[in-house]
């Protein structure tokens, strides 16, 4: 008999060779009818693989991203299996799950293309397949069968990927109908379940991401179990493109990209600045209180800085092309993350147990290398500003450091109406070796996240083998307004950079200690949390944020002098306008800003200019109202003050 532990501490035995569906069918039929996939001790595995020692497990069903990861997973397979009945002589390289879907990279023969108007029917094919409910069977298989098996299907990238990455010993295949694929899962038990489908795109891919290799088509597919769960998908996609940060961020002015600055690298126009600036000033406020000192490092730093700390050797010099000088083997790199330069800061003078904690804070603008197709608007830049700090503390103030800036996201992130999720990302128990620091370290930073955690109450997600190389982490994920996941936030403790960087502090003892540092970004980027705040209000901010709160609409140039007169007021107390003074009708321009999203719009003419007043008419219309520029004004500020009062 074998002991089995589930998620809530409870546990049952069974006999040795149990599948994750016998013990589902033991718990209940609903669940097994339910369950997807089964995660083992951190592993997740198909539900007919047999559990064979005392294990810690966990049952996913549709609702957990394992489920969902191994639904789409299969589903990838599906998509090829169809391809390869519709398209003979079609090449195969990756196809893996994605955080909404999958997708199968293919080459077809002869020049061959698929177009969108050949997915209905793939899509037609993959029901048919689907239907028929075949087995997944997965294989274990040698380096050279696998190489014999793909070499004599034709599958030219599939032989590569074999020969170059895969060790022997390590490989299965998976097999449905006629399909066969590398792959090491997890599946579903077979494609039965699979009742909705929809491909959504198809785009170029180079071969392994090398633009000296060949380009394949990038097909892009979701499925469901039900066709409601599609409907709804498809009607939260069209909302998603209303929403498009990059066409209401163009709509407001709020910043743009050109091909001559380069590829990736946003600009920030005069509001989108604004807009930036009171994020800043809100963290600004936030952390002051917390004991922060703020700092400013240059935009690059010396080879060596990134060789001392580990990550040039981590990240290759793929994505660190060095910056060279006259002066002979003097190298610099634009700076892709803050922590080094901070690290340095901590070490310019000798520091003392009772200087710490150090809190070290700063907007620090990076620099990493993205491939041109990863590149969308503000998610994802070569360039980007992270609200950055890093915490040096004693080993016994891990703890508290870590609840103090828990407490900093919470304000942070509530100021906007999200509600968020947490995530604690731990390294895989099963493959150390590629995290750097000590087992010790590991077990000692890993605890103080899960305490932390328990002890503000936060129901954190577990994640295995999702941390960082250096240490775990606590990430922040937000729900949007049409319900979208985004990773905002984070906290992570490092007790590697430390050591690399020789840190020390003078002890109570007399003794020379090296501190802890935890890194921190509530925001995560400036550009990506932007990003996400216009795509969950529509470019709807809050007033305290928005960057112009009333724009003045003269109703015809005779008056702009009454809107100038109104505007100039309105700056002498704080409130945000702008003038509206082209030469057009007022019903033009109400359209105009409207698509500004400027939460008010001041109608002025005769009848306001005589009696200094102005015409209110909120964004989206509803009922207008005169009021004195007094009253208006103290109207704005009283709001803002209310919605700004906690922070």
């Amino acid at each position: 008999m074998i002991k089995i532990t589930f998620p809530d501490g409870s546990v049952r035995e069974y006999e040795q060779g149990v599948t994750g569906l016998q013990i589902a069918e033991s718990i209940s039929p609903a669940l097994a009818r339910d369950v997807i996939a089964c995660g083992v001790n951190g592993e997740t595995v198909e539900l007919n693989r047999p559990i064979n020692e005392d294990s810690k497990v966990q049952l996913y069903k549709w609702d957990d991203e394992e489920g969902k990861h191994a639904f789409w997973h299969t589903s990838a397979h599906l998509l090829a299996e169809a391809l390869q009945e519709l398209y003979p002589g079609i090449q195969f390289g990756f196809g893996p799950a994605i955080e909404n879907g999958f997708f199968y990279d293919v080459l077809l023969k002869d020049g061959e293309s698929i177009k969108e108007a050949d997915f209905p029917k793939i899509e037609a094919k993959m029901k048919e397949l689907a239907g028929k409910k075949e087995p997944v069977v997965r294989k274990e298989v040698s380096k050279a069968d696998a190489l014999k098996e793909f070499g004599a299907a034709g599958q030219t990238y599939k032989c590569e990927h074999i020969d170059q990455d895969l060790e022997d010993g390590t490989i299965t295949t998976y097999t449905q109908g006629a399909f066969t694929d590398l792959c090491k899962g997890p599946h579903l038990l077979n494609t039965g379940a699979i009742k909705a489908i929809k491909l959504t795109n198809v785009a170029g891919a180079f071969w392994r991401g090398d633009a000296t290799r060949e380009q394949m088509q990038r097909l892009y597919g979701i499925t469901f179990p039900k066709k409601k769960m599609l409907d709804e998908y498809l009607v939260m996609i069209e909302e998603a493109k209303k929403r498009d940060h990059r066409k209401i961020g163009k709509d407001m002015e709020l910043f743009m990209f050109s091909d001559k600055v380069g590829k990736g690298l946003p600009i920030w126009l005069p509001k989108g600045t604004e807009l930036r600036l009171r994020l800043m000033d809100h963290l600004r406020k936030v952390q002051k209180r917390f004991g922060y000192q703020e700092v400013i490092t240059p935009h690059i730093g010396s080879k060596n800085l990134y060789v001392t700390s580990g990550h040039y050797a981590h990240y290759g010099k793929d994505s660190f092309q060095p910056i060279h000088t006259p002066e002979e083997d003097e190298e610099y790199m634009l700076k892709p993350m803050n922590c080094p330069h901070h690290c340095e800061i901590f070490a310019w003078k000798p520091r003392s147990y009772k200087d710490l904690p150090l809190r070290i804070a700063e907007f620090g603008t990076v620099y990493r290398y993205e491939q041109s197709g990863e590149l969308h608007g503000l998610t994802r830049v070569r360039s980007f500003t992270q609200d950055d700090a890093h915490l040096f503390c004693r080993p016994d103030q891990v703890k508290q450091e870590f609840l103090n800036v828990m407490d900093i996201i919470n304000i942070v992130l509530k100021a906007f109406g999200f509600n968020f999720e947490a995530q604690i990302s731990l390294r895989d128990p099963n493959d150390t070796e590629k995290y750097v620091g000590s087992d010790e370290d590991w077990a000692r930073s890993e605890a103080a996240i899960v305490e932390a955690c328990q002890e503000k109450g936060l129901n954190a997600k577990v994640e295995y083998g999702e941390a960082a190389f250096y240490g775990p982490k606590l990430d922040f994920m937000i729900k949007d307004a049409i319900g979208r996941r985004w990773q905002l936030g984070t906290i992570q403790v490092d007790y590697n950079l430390p050591k690399r960087f020789k840190l020390e502090y003078t002890d109570e003892d007399n003794t020379k200690k090296t501190p802890v540092m935890i890194h921190r970004a509530p925001f995560g980027s400036l550009e990506r949390f932007v990003a996400v705040l216009i795509e969950h209000t529509s470019g709807h901010f809050p007033l305290w944020l928005t960057p112009d709160q009333v724009a003045i609409l003269p109703i015809s140039e005779k008056y702009n002098d009454y809107a100038a007169k109104v505007a100039k007021y309105f700056d002498t107390v704080g409130v945000r306008a702008t003038i509206d003074a082209r030469n057009e009708k007022i019903g033009r321009k109400v359209r105009d800003n409207e698509l500004k999203r400027i939460p008010y719009m001041l109608i002025v003419g005769e009848k306001e200019q005589a009696d200094g007043t102005v015409a209110v008419r909120p964004q989206g219309g509803g009922e207008q109202s005169i009021m004195s520029m007094e009253d208006f004004a103290k109207f704005i500020n009283d709001q803002v003050a209310e919605m700004t009062k906690e922070f």
